[in-house]
Order: C-alpha cells, then structure tokens, then sequence
C-alpha cells in the first residue's frame, strides 16, 4: 500500500470526549450542592439541649424552635368526589363544605380537580366551576391554593378532587 492511501476513517480523539466530561461535572457538581443543604429537623433535633439530672422539676420548657426554610406540602392527597348538577354552585358549596369539614384550619397548596363529562370542554369547565365553589366553600382553606382543571370522560354531573395540604 502507497504511503498516499492511508487510512483516512475515523480516528480517535480525545476532543471528542470534552462534551461528555463537561456534562458528567455538572451532573456531580449538582448533586454536590443538593446533598449540601441538610435536613432541618435533624439540625433541629441536634441543637436541642438533653435534660439534665440536676434541672428541678418545676422548670418550664423552652419552646420549640420553628423549622426553617419554606413549607412543604404532603405527598398523599385528599381525595373527594363531588356530585352536583352543572351550575348548581349552591349545591357544590354545600358538598364542598361538607367533604372538607374535618380538614378545617388547614391550608391547601394545590387541587387537582376532574370534571366528569363526553367532552373534554364540558369536563374542564365543570371542573373549573368545581374550583371556584372550592373558594366559596372554604376561603380561608383554598384562597391561595392553585388549582387545576382536567377532564375525565363519563356521565356529567361528577368531580373527583385532589387536594394537596400543606403539612403542619
């Protein structure tokens, strides 16, 4: 073979590599700084001081220290369903009201909410009047939750809800 018919294919470089190691740095770079953060209730659990025999008996304990950092919202919902004819926003408010009766004095970070009906618009717009008697029912519960309209196919007339809390 003549000097001039060298293999031209594809040779290995380590340029091409470049891209990836990039990549994989950024991957344990973002790794590295999420498992910097801690857990708050550890810290919280650590700083605690421990009884000691010689505190009397009649010394008031201290009070709790507030966890910090921004609430957080729990991971298994509250499911509802919620029968009431198409407009009927009284009847809604009175189920509503009813369904979330033992949740009171909590506050809802987000709801999922299922219209019921053959078309999607009809479902989500049952949904969305659905929502709206969520705020009526309880405002204090559902003034600031976000919530969401979805279609679920059947008979109209019918929502399925998930309410999301938030914990403490």
């Amino acid at each position: 073979m003549s000097p001039a018919r060298k293999r031209r294919g594809p040779r290995f470089s380590p340029l091409h590599l470049a891209g990836w190691l990039f990549a994989d740095m950024l991957l344990v770079l973002a790794l590295v700084s999420m498992g910097d953060r801690g857990d708050p209730l550890a810290a919280r659990e650590a700083t605690r001081p421990s009884p000691s025999p010689s505190a009397s008996a009649e010394a008031e304990p201290s009070p709790e220290p507030s966890p910090a950092g921004p609430r957080s919202v729990e991971r298994k919902p509250v499911k509802l369903s919620v029968a009431a004819a198409p407009g009927d926003t009284a009847r809604m408010v009175k189920l509503l009201r009813a369904a979330t009766a033992r949740h009171e004095g909590r506050s809802a970070a987000f709801v999922l909410t299922f219209g019921h009906a053959r078309e999607p618009g009809d479902g989500q717009a049952y949904a969305g009047e659905i929502n709206s008697a969520l705020r009526k029912a309880r405002p204090e519960m559902f003034t600031d939750a976000t919530t969401r309209d979805f279609w679920n196919g059947g008979a109209s007339g019918t929502a399925d809800l998930e309410i999301y809390f938030y914990t403490g």
